[in-house]
């Protein structure tokens, strides 16, 4: 199988406290990641070994639905989850990283690792999925600033 791994880092204009209540929150997934419709079960607070599920959009109106499981929580720094339901990902690991940028700005790294089933098609769509996965975690990221800017009552151009 093939491995696909997939980085984005961005920088969110809020503080990295702001942030992580909105994604430590397993219930709010489908507010800010693209993709995810619906969060059909979840436990609150991220906690490691703890399940949640999601129904996700795949391909044009066809959907799926994940489970995923908490594997590592370090408060306000690093968040990995392991996922099942987006055949033909296989070993699917998501991985949130925070690094504060002053008291009001955080650079967030997403990424996923996963291997690309369909044998040696696979290692043709595996570029193609990179491109996608790209595009969906910028606009994830972009999503979450926006959703804790409106938390905040902070307007788009920052302010008040």
């Amino acid at each position: 199988m093939t491995r696909l791994t997939v980085s984005v880092q961005q920088r969110l204009a809020a503080p990295v406290e702001d942030i992580w209540a909105v994604i430590d929150d397993t219930s709010r997934y489908a507010e800010w990641v693209d993709g995810a419709l619906e969060v059909t079960a979840h436990h609150g607070a991220a906690t490691v070994g703890e399940t949640y599920s999601e129904r996700n959009r795949t391909i044009g109106p066809l959907t799926t639905r994940s489970v995923w499981t908490v594997g590592k929580v370090e408060p306000r720094s690093l968040r990995v989850d392991s996922g099942t339901g987006f055949a033909p990902l296989h070993d699917m690991v998501n991985t949130f990283r925070f690094e504060p940028l002053g008291a009001e700005a955080t650079l967030m790294t997403y990424r996923v690792d996963c291997r690309v089933g369909l044998g040696p098609l696979g290692r043709l769509i595996a570029p193609v999925l990179e491109k996608s996965l790209t595009g969906q975690f910028r606009r994830s990221m972009t999503t979450l600033e926006s959703v804790v800017h409106a938390e905040r009552g902070i307007d788009q151009a920052g302010g008040l």
